[in-house]
């Protein structure tokens, strides 16, 4: 698996984190199907709330990966509906520091919870202000987990669902992989007017396994250069997706490397400073032939440096122009049909990032599946006090 064996990934504590990569098409196929079995109850559920009030408002909601869910699917969700339905992305640890703030008492909403465990004390607490504060209040529980706190909260709601991901994508190891891609399959199934349960699934499926087989030796010659800072960069729902391939690379790293994101643009306005000549630079390229102009500027002006940093270009299709200026292409689309937009695309972009931070953290010498065995981390939070809140 990914070019280590089995006996390997046992003796350095890594077999969680590569199989629950490995297994992510597996997941998304018993996804879809779960889905689509569902798909006359779940968007009933939805389109009653829609129907019952004049504006409803959806806020996606969760913790570090959890709430990266949310930050993707919001470009791609605003577009396709109507002004009737106002999608936010909140993380549950500011709802839960300042609830008057976020949570609007009038405003009927919708709260998308995601949860791996659906034990974080923040998720909890989240709905539980939401109950408080909020008069038309329903709720979508998105989790890993069925016998987390959060799914069992909600259990007996009726203004509430609960989606369960496939089993195997409840990660045993430290970082979520398949739970977070997971979590947001269904939610854009859920929550998107277009179909998603045939062409384009199957599409993005196929990619996947094949990125799979071959995304090892491409990564094991990228880790021929001894880096210790990278920057993901991305424009669009891209620029989202870089927030969580870096927060992939710190966690496995346990912060050896550091890691920085930002939107292929914003990075010329003081983020580019972390560059020196141990850096490596990963730009999400768009597929929309608009935005991707300002990727390839930015990728002419990084290959334009002097330093010895290096840039790798993820992109869908492979480009002549492209692989001359990057020191490495990433392409991901082995098929003949093209990806329709960028949110399709990033199911396989993170793919990249999860193994490239897991093979680093395994060169590091540090152990994937619980890079921070002294507790500084921990896979479920810890040490969080929820103080009592009055209106």
């Amino acid at each position: 698996m990914f070019n280590l064996t089995k006996e390997f990934l046992e003796k350095h504590k890594a077999n969680h984190t590569a199989t629950e990569i490995k297994q992510q098409p597996l997941a998304w196929q018993e996804l879809v199907s779960m889905m689509y079995q569902r798909k006359d109850e779940l968007n009933e559920f939805i389109t009653s709330v829609y129907r019952k009030h004049q504006q409803t408002r959806v806020i996606f909601t969760g913790a570090g990966t959890s709430a990266f869910i949310g930050d993707i699917l919001l470009p791609k969700l605003r577009k396709q509906t109507d002004d009737q339905v106002r999608f936010e992305a909140i993380p549950t640890t500011d709802i839960v520091s300042n609830p008057e703030e976020y949570l609007i008492k009038d405003m009927p909403t919708i709260m998308v919870s995601f949860a791996r465990s659906g034990n974080s004390p923040e998720s909890l607490a989240s709905v539980s202000f939401g109950e408080q504060l909020i008069d038309d209040f329903y709720q979508v529980v998105i989790t890993c987990n069925k016998e987390g706190k959060l799914a069992k909260k909600v259990r007996n709601n009726e203004k509430s669902v609960t989606i369960l991901t496939p089993e195997k994508a409840h990660d045993q190891g430290f970082a979520m992989t398949s739970s977070f891609t997971c979590m947001m399959m269904a939610t854009y199934i859920l929550f998107t007017p277009n179909v998603f349960t045939s062409n384009a699934a199957r599409q993005v499926i196929a990619n996947a396994e094949q990125l799979m087989d071959t995304v090892a030796v491409q990564v094991d010659d990228i880790l021929q250069f001894d880096f210790d800072r990278i920057a993901y960069l991305g424009s669009g729902s891209l620029s989202q997706l870089s927030h969580e391939a870096s927060l992939k690379m710190l966690e496995l790293t346990a912060g050896k490397v550091a890691a920085v994101y930002e939107s292929s643009l914003g990075f010329r306005h003081g983020p580019k400073s972390i560059l020196n000549d141990s850096s490596v630079v990963v730009l999400f390229m768009s597929q929309d032939t608009y935005t991707r102009k300002y990727d390839m500027d930015m990728l002419r002006e990084l290959s334009g440096d002097d330093s010895n940093m290096k840039v790798i270009a993820v992109t869908e299709k492979k480009d002549p122009i492209v692989e001359e200026l990057a020191d490495w292409t990433i392409a991901v689309n082995a098929s003949q049909n093209a990806f329709t937009n960028d949110f399709h695309l990033a199911f396989l972009y993170i793919i990249f990032a999860q193994v490239l931070a897991m093979k680093k953290s395994l060169q590091l010498g540090i152990t994937p599946d619980n890079p921070s065995p002294n507790g500084r981390v921990n896979r479920v939070v810890q040490g969080v006090t929820i103080h009592e809140y009055k209106e």
